[in-house]
């Protein structure tokens, strides 16, 4: 019995360690909405064209 709690506490640290290395994890769930991120460049012509 305790092998197999060992065991999982070393699958549990494994799949951690795998997770963190991945980059941009997101562990909040479902998300329904497309999020394009907008650089400050591609941003800048239109508001220098409104002053």
């Amino acid at each position: 019995m305790w092998k197999i709690f060992v065991g999982f506490v070393i699958f549990a640290a494994l799949a951690l360690f795998i997770m963190s290395k991945g980059g941009d994890i997101d562990m909040g769930g479902e998300k329904h909405e497309v999020v394009v991120p907008h650089s400050d460049a591609a941003s800048a012509p239109a508001s220098a064209a409104s002053n």
